[in-house]
């Protein structure tokens, strides 16, 4: 059951606060940042809003001022008495921009993962067309399971996050059909090189390690995948990306 701290809408013209919607469905935007500690952290700021507002241009949504009331509204919302281990999803359509808070819940080493059928609609963004997606992530624990969206016999990313594939002190990553995110492109210039291919779900034993990587998940090791009798070979790269994350995140600058 997710925990929610705050969830606030406001209309764009006027940043009016109006009734609460999550905007799930519609045609529209959204990032989720991590926010942690006190005085506040939020991981990878800047990267998440400039994201965020280049996929509002693809969409014809980045309406005037834009950036500035978004970063107006996450600073109303921000208490900085308070000490965070949250997720802060800013989500975007045309008429409003809503803001919220919930629990950021640490994912355990006992981390399963389930693979369905399914490819997002405009899968390079980070569109608000979950609802298939939030269907089967309701039914579950996030801190020991997440779907696997799969695509002509071919592994994408899961509902929450990015994968990496390790496969003899090697990195992959699927070259198609996914939304590379802020934490992806990060490790992408600390690793310097990741082997972009297809990842055919039958290929999925050759690999020892399978990671989870995104601001929710952090760095999140698959223990199995049940459906097809994969079970981690290792845990070698997941320590090595985990302290380089954790680096980054002590130097994180406060928020201000």
């Amino acid at each position: 059951m997710v925990t929610y701290l705050l969830k606030k809408s406001y209309q764009h013209k006027t940043l009016k606060e109006i009734n609460f919607k999550d905007l799930w469905g519609d045609k529209g935007m959204f990032t989720t940042m991590r926010i942690l500690g006190k005085p506040t952290k939020i991981i990878f700021f800047k990267e998440h809003i400039k994201n965020l507002i280049k996929s509002l241009k693809i969409y014809k949504l980045d309406k005037v001022n834009i950036k500035k009331d978004i970063l107006k509204l996450i600073k109303l919302n921000i208490d900085k008495t308070k000490s965070y281990n949250h997720l802060l999803r800013v989500a975007i359509n045309n008429k409003m921009i809503s803001i919220s808070l919930r629990d950021r819940k640490t994912p355990k080493l006992e981390f399963d993962l389930k693979l369905i059928n399914h490819k997002r609609i405009d899968p390079e963004l980070k569109n608000l067309k979950y609802n298939l997606i939030l269907k089967h992530l309701s039914k579950m624990d996030n801190t020991i399971s997440d779907v696997g969206l799969c695509f002509k016999k071919k592994i994408l990313e899961s509902g929450t996050s990015n994968f990496f594939f390790i496969k003899k002190n090697k990195v992959f990553s699927p070259s198609k059909h996914i939304y590379r995110g802020v934490t992806y492109s990060f490790f992408k210039k600390k690793l310097g090189k990741i082997i972009n291919k297809e990842i055919l779900v039958n290929s999925l034993n050759d690999y020892d390690e399978i990671l989870l990587i995104g601001s929710g998940k952090a760095v999140t090791s698959v223990k199995t995948i049940k459906e097809i009798n994969w079970k981690r070979k290792g845990l070698k790269f997941y320590k090595i990306l985990s302290n380089i994350y954790k680096k980054e995140i002590s130097k994180c600058p406060i928020y201000r």
